[in-house]
């Protein structure tokens, strides 16, 4: 089995679409989607569209949730654009989407932890608000008493992944649609990629267990970025056309 592990496409069907040729065209049996899948300025009801004729492996992440649960006047920006175009039964596809999925007995999809859509995985935030890799330590507390060999977890855009000293892996395969982005939780920081590049990763099951090949992808950037202006969104441009956030003097 081949599996090319989707997350965080954020609505950049650009993106996806250039991820799901590069998927097939590497030869990938099996695709998964770990959340985070419509929000933003970009292309909501188009990209839910697409994968819904997929029926890929999909899971909800905490945009999911907030778009579900959240009155439309509470939403923030990148929510209440998603929620004022999907459709009543890409709706009901997204409630249909579990917090969690196993794939098989040695796989497990999750958004942000296999315990929370917000929490972090594998960095931490320091009290200045820079961005560091979790501890090994940290990261298999986090994986707690989960059994599967592969976790496959999203949520922050940062591709990353970390084996365990009892030998399960942990990835994060990126940010398919966004790549950089800004965050008050658990203090305020900015994840950034650094170059637009869409990310997936491939994970293949070999005699010596799981592996891992991280992907950056080109893709036509420019189009999602113009996407973005047009619906006033200049940092969401800046992010897909640099991977980094707008610098401050600049807003």
């Amino acid at each position: 089995m081949r599996i090319a592990a989707l997350s965080d496409i954020h609505g950049n069907l650009p993106a996806l679409d250039a991820v799901l040729a590069d998927a097939a065209e590497r030869g990938c049996d099996t695709l998964v989607n770990l959340g985070d899948i419509l929000s933003g300025p970009l292309f909501p009801a188009e990209t839910a569209a697409r994968l819904m004729a997929l029926e890929l492996s999909s899971i909800r992440g905490n945009h999911e949730r907030q778009l579900l649960e959240q009155p439309p006047e509470r939403m923030g920006a990148s929510d209440a654009y998603a929620h004022g175009r999907l459709k009543a039964d890409q709706l009901d596809w997204l409630r249909a989407l579990p917090t969690s999925l196993p794939l098989g007995d040695d796989v497990l999809l999750c958004h942000g932890t296999p315990g929370s859509d917000l929490a972090y995985f594998l960095e931490d935030v320091d009290d200045d608000g820079r961005v560091r890799p979790a501890s090994p330590d940290d990261v298999s507390a986090r994986a707690g008493d989960v059994r599967a060999g592969l976790i496959l977890c999203g949520h922050t855009h940062l591709p990353r992944s970390v084996r365990l000293a009892d030998g399960r892996l942990v990835v994060n395969p990126g940010s398919v649609g966004l790549q950089a982005y800004e965050w008050d939780r658990p203090r305020p920081h900015v994840m950034e990629a650094g170059t637009p590049h869409a990310r997936y990763a491939i994970l293949e099951h070999g005699t010596h267990g799981w592996s891992v090949t991280h992907v950056a992808l080109a893709y036509d950037w420019e189009s999602a970025a113009r996407a973005a202006e047009r619906r006033d969104r200049p940092e969401w441009a800046y992010a897909l056309r640099h991977g980094r956030m707008m610098p401050r003097t600049a807003h």
